[in-house]
Order: C-alpha cells, then structure tokens, then sequence
C-alpha cells in the first residue's frame, strides 16, 4: 500500500508540470481556434439566423403591451366621451335655434326633437372614438381634414345656397367644425383655420352676413 500510494504522488507530480506550461501558454480571453469570417460572411449569418426579427418581434410586443397597460379602463372613457358629448350637444341645439333666428323661422319642438335625436347619437360614437385615438397621428390628420372640409362646406352653403340648404347643413357642419378644432393639436388648429381662410380668398366668399 504504501508503495502504491508514493507511485500515484510520483504521478501527480509528473503531471502537474506539464498541465502548468500547458495553461501558461494559452492567452486569456483568446479563443483556441481562429475563424478567419469577413464582415459580409458575418452579416449574412446573423440574417440568416433570425436574431434581428426576433429582436424586433420582442420590441413590437413589448410596446403593444405598454400600451395596453397605460390604457384607461372603459368606464372611464364613457365618463371622459360624456363630458364632451354634453356640450357638444348643447352647441349643436344651439346652432338649430339660431339658424332658424337667423331666417325668421318659427322652430317646431317636434322638428327640433326629431333632429336632435337622430343627431345626438351620431356624434356621441364619433366624439367616444375620436377621443380615444386622440393621440394617434392618423386621428388628428383625420380631424384636420374633416375641420377644413367641414368649415369650407358651411361659408360656401351660407353664401352660395338657399336658406332651406343652410337650415339642414349649416347646424351639424358649424358643431363639426368647433369640435375638430378643440381636439386638434394647436398646431394642427392653426393649419385647419388657414386652410379655410386659403378657400374663402380662393372663392371669393363673405364672413359676415
């Protein structure tokens, strides 16, 4: 036992020299084996590979759930939307009474009812989703374009048409327009108020009646 015990020590110390030099040798941080991979070679593999996509699928992800979590809950949308809807409303009972003031025309309540209750529920579910998507770029483009086609369709009718025209139209067109104009971005409001100032230079039309 003994003997057997110093040939095993013997070997270890044959050994553990050799091992030394070995990991002497090598260099830290080096790699035992060098590729030689151009940077065309390597730009190919990593498409290939599908890291990119991946990174970009993650980040996708990441922000369609930031954005559902920032969300506001959907009772406080309906609270948000009736806040406006209400005075929304209220201006476009305001503009049929002076429309009809404007004309001398005797307002029926039954007409009045019939018109604000087939109105009011069209602008309730535009003015709940234009709120919603407020922030979105392709909403305030949108709201831009409807102010400007809104405001330019109301002074044409008011100088070109008949007042029976301007009794049905001018209403709903001024409560538009108002509307768009609030929800706009400031710098989207000026650019909708010069584009309808650009139309009543281009024809030429009146503001004061």
């Amino acid at each position: 036992m003994g003997r057997k015990g110093q040939s095993k020590a013997a070997n270890l110390a044959e050994k553990r020299p050799s091992e030394a030099a070995a990991s002497s040798s090598r260099v830290p941080g080096k790699p035992l084996v060098e590729l030689n991979i151009s940077e065309e070679e390597q730009t190919r593999l990593i498409k290939q590979s599908g890291i990119l996509d991946k990174a970009k699928e993650v980040k996708v992800k990441q922000n369609e759930e930031e954005y559902i979590e920032h969300r506001i809950p959907l009772a406080e949308e309906i609270f948000n939307a009736i806040i406006y809807i209400v005075p929304t409303s209220f201006l476009l009972l305001l503009m049929e009474i002076l429309i009809h003031q404007q004309y001398r025309q005797q307002l029926a309540v039954q007409s009045l009812v019939d018109r604000m209750g087939s109105g009011v529920p069209i602008l309730a579910i535009f003015v709940f989703y234009t709120l919603r998507y407020k922030s979105y770029r392709s909403m305030q483009l949108l709201l831009l374009s409807i102010s400007v086609l809104s405001s330019s369709r109301m002074i044409y009718i008011l100088n070109m048409e008949s007042w029976l025209v301007n009794m049905q139209q001018a209403p709903p067109l001024a409560t538009l327009w108002v509307y768009c104009v609030v929800q706009l971005d400031l710098l989207l409001s000026l650019v909708s108020l010069v584009g309808t100032g650009a139309f009543v230079w281009w024809k030429d039309l009146r503001l004061a009646f």
